[in-house]
């Protein structure tokens, strides 16, 4: 409902199509102690993760993205016939989660004990339940290697495929 009225006033698709963000901000996706090294290792994760959602374009048919677009289909879509949207656009919520749990790696030739982060992304109508999104492979793929690569202090990408209920949205 509240897409709706932002399109019948105008606002921009990139505000009307964001995802609920946790009120308590992203303390909540960090298990532990907070400190700002681990908000860091986080806020770049989940730039790098967002980012690739918003990245990775498919084509589907106009009838089916009307049933599985997160944010609806976007203003301007022809009645019938295919669009191209993004990944972002079919998930109703998206982040990274920073794990308490450190982990044996390799980078070169030098093991690391580093973070594991894990990605979450989920459909839902409401909030009250929620499917995780079955992003493809190769998309994850490219993220975690993007997120160990470019992310200094993680050498571990978990992808969370539970389901809500018996768990939640966030992991706190």
């Amino acid at each position: 409902e509240v897409r709706r009225v932002g399109r019948q006033m105008g606002m921009p698709e990139h505000l009307i199509n964001r995802h609920p963000f946790p009120g308590p901000g992203l303390a909540v996706r960090i298990l532990g102690d907070i400190t700002r090294e681990k908000v860091r290792v986080l806020q770049e994760a989940d730039d790098i993760f967002i980012r690739g959602l918003r990245d990775y374009k498919i084509r589907m048919d106009v009838d089916q993205a009307r049933r599985v677009l997160a944010a609806g289909v976007p203003a301007g879509a022809p009645r019938h016939g295919e669009i191209e949207v993004s990944l972002y656009d079919q998930v109703w919520q998206a982040g990274v989660i920073l794990l308490p749990v450190k982990s044996v790696g390799v980078m070169g030739d030098e093991r690391t004990y580093e973070q594991a982060v894990a990605l979450r992304a989920v459909t839902s109508t409401d909030a009250m339940t929620a499917d995780w999104s079955h992003l493809p492979y190769d998309f994850l793929a490219r993220v975690s290697n993007e997120i160990i690569n470019k992310v200094r202090g993680v050498n571990r990408v978990c992808y969370d495929i539970s389901s809500k209920p018996p768990s939640t949205i966030e992991w706190e």
